[in-house]
């Protein structure tokens, strides 16, 4: 089974899309999962219109509507494997263990985002954890990215994915404990749209509050 998961969509933005090589990869897969900050229904109802089943949970800068319709964590079976999903895994140090105790009797490996940047991190008996990144906003990652997951028989495989314009491809292998990127030159530090890294967190935190008085 052909698992395509993607996080922080951020959408509608101006003219902002996924790329196609996300869309296609989506469209080949038997499942899409979305690990939140869709930002509106409309959104939802876009991805399920490429083709197979979307399971998401909602993230920071959801609206109303998607939190009543998405739940804050899930667990996804698949081919005998367990996925667990949540928005916001918290920090960085610590956050292997930190899944382990809360997802580990559950699941084989967890979804999330809201960072924005990718990583693929295992421990030694084989518990994973997964955020694919962002294929429509990569603020301090140094490319669109998101992940497939490959499962069968009861046991999966993780792998990132660069979204790179003509040469979609699997990331760089991760460094133990990290990230598959390498250091942002600090002109780069900004949204391809032009917005700062600043200016984009503002806006999503008035995003979230607006989604809150609206609850």
């Amino acid at each position: 089974m052909l698992i395509a998961v993607i996080s922080d969509t951020h959408l509608p933005r101006g003219a902002r899309r996924l790329p196609d090589a996300c869309v296609e990869r989506i469209a080949a897969s038997d499942l899409l999962l979305h690990a939140g900050d869709f930002s509106t229904l409309d959104v939802l109802r876009d991805l399920e219109a490429i083709g197979p089943p979307v399971l998401g949970v909602h993230g920071n800068v959801d609206s109303a509507e998607l939190r009543r319709l998405l739940p804050a964590e899930r667990v996804v079976e698949a081919e005998g494997a367990r996925i667990a999903m949540v928005h916001d895994a918290g920090p960085r140090v610590g956050r292997l263990q930190r899944m382990r105790a809360r997802f580990g009797e559950r699941a084989d490996v967890v979804v999330f985002g809201h960072s924005h940047m990718p990583l693929q991190e295992q421990a030694d008996d084989g518990f994973q954890i997964l955020n694919p990144g962002s294929p429509t906003e990569r603020r301090r990652a140094p490319r669109h990215t998101m992940a497939v997951i490959r499962a069968g028989a009861g046991s999966l495989s993780c792998e990132l994915v660069d979204l790179s314009p003509a040469r979609p491809q699997s990331a760089p292998p991760c460094a133990p404990g990290g990230t598959s990127q390498s250091a942002i030159p600090r002109s780069e530090r900004a949204d391809e749209d032009g917005m700062d890294i600043a200016a984009l967190a503002a806006l999503d935190e008035d995003l979230a509050r607006k989604a809150g008085e609206s609850t």
